[in-house]
């Protein structure tokens, strides 16, 4: 038997307020130290472009790996146990970071970091979802995303205005370990149904860990996150030394931000009426009209006018394509759908931090965001011409 939501109808039943809830402060915690990392390792280890973007993209390789096989471990086993003991190991890491003294020793506890980040973020999101009423389940993955997006947002914003009134990172550090801390302890008391383990009937098969019939999707995933990973792990080092804005990448995230919330909140009504794929086209075209723009207007107005358009195109597609994976899958694949949305994100992710800090170290930034813009531009050709009509023909509900 499934998880069900505590009463039919209900979206906002304490199950699922909880998961979003913990699931804001784990993203918020980790997300606060995203795009200061490039300039505490600039500064404080001498690190140039090319060995912080290696560095980087370490966690997103392991969260990749790892996300990989959690998808199958939340459908096989326990989820309440694996949801615990996974953010807990998350939790643990933070300390890591206070006591890497080391550009090597920094870049092994990043890098692990990964995995635990990985895992836990599947096992919530595969929660979030069991916890809602099947009738309104598409328009409660957009809310729940609606979580993950505004604390991607918000606390890069949060991060920079503290680091500017303190000039200390382990400030920093150890504000993320007490947020996620909280959000481990907010899951405690969330009780989950109990439902049938299925026993395994066939040899091994790719499905287990990846949704097969998604594939063209997570292809344009990869590419979508590849231009979000650039622009959202380089803007601020980008804009203190091209665009001489001190500080402006705090009123970036909060302009992304605010167009996430505007996108979300007015995405969700396409979503309850089934609209999916509309609001994918709409969010993929907006987006990527935002990327080009932060890539070719190289002035505060561009700065800041992306970062609105990006949010607000981010925020339609996103929930839109979860939607379609979990619209893929059958229930007892669902934490093999979620697991699949994100490695694609994380594999984009890491390509764009690591070849976007190459790009950066050889041709500029500009160069390295033009890139992630072509990769988007693919990508919505992909879903125009042949994935908006694959998902047509093969949803299951």
């Amino acid at each position: 038997m499934n998880n069900a939501a505590e009463s039919p109808g209900v979206l906002w039943n304490s199950n699922y307020t909880k998961i979003w809830i913990a699931t804001f402060m784990m993203y918020f915690a980790f997300m606060l130290l995203a795009p200061l990392l490039p300039i505490y390792l600039s500064d404080n280890f001498g690190a140039d472009k090319k060995v912080i973007g290696m560095v980087l993209s370490g966690y997103a390789l392991f969260a990749l790996i790892t996300r990989s096989f959690s998808g199958y471990m939340v459908d096989r086993f326990p989820r309440k146990a694996f949801l615990m003991a996974s953010t807990i190991v998350c939790v643990t890491f933070f300390a890591g970071y206070l006591v890497a003294g080391s550009l090597v020793l920094f870049a092994v506890v990043r890098t692990l970091h990964g995995s635990p980040y990985g895992a836990s973020t599947v096992s919530l999101s595969t929660v979030a979802v069991d916890s809602l009423p099947s009738s309104r389940r598409a328009e409660g993955i957009g809310y729940y995303g609606l979580s993950i997006n505004i604390a991607s947002a918000i606390s890069p914003t949060v991060a920079i205005w503290i680091y500017n009134a303190t000039n200390n990172f382990n400030v920093l550090f150890v504000l993320s370990m007490a947020i996620a801390l909280a959000g481990s302890l907010i899951l405690i008391p969330v009780k989950l149904k109990s439902r049938e383990i299925i026993p395994e009937k066939k040899a091994f098969s790719l499905d287990r860990f990846f949704l097969v019939k998604g594939w063209s999707l997570a292809l344009e995933m990869v590419l979508f996150s590849i231009a979000y990973g650039v622009v959202t792990t380089y803007v601020a080092i980008y804009g203190r030394e091209e665009l001489g804005i001190e500080g402006g990448s705090a009123w970036f995230f909060l302009f992304l931000s605010s167009g996430l919330i505007i996108s979300r909140l007015s995405g969700a009504r396409n979503l309850k009426k089934g609209l999916i794929t509309r609001n994918a086209v709409e969010g993929i075209i907006i987006e990527c009209l935002g990327f080009i723009l932060f890539a070719l207007i190289k002035n505060e107005i561009g700065y800041y006018c992306a970062a609105l358009i990006i949010g607000y195109g981010h925020g339609h597609m996103y929930p839109a394509y979860q939607n379609m994976f979990i619209n893929l899958a059958p229930n007892t694949q669902r934490g093999t759908a979620n697991s699949s949305v994100m490695t694609s994100w994380d594999t984009g992710n890491g390509l764009g931090i690591l070849f976007g800090g190459i790009i950066a170290g050889q041709f500029g930034y500009t160069a390295a965001f033009l890139c992630g813009a072509v990769c988007y531009i693919a990508g919505v050709a992909g879903f125009l011409l042949y994935s908006r009509r694959h998902f047509e023909m093969n949803k299951l509900r």
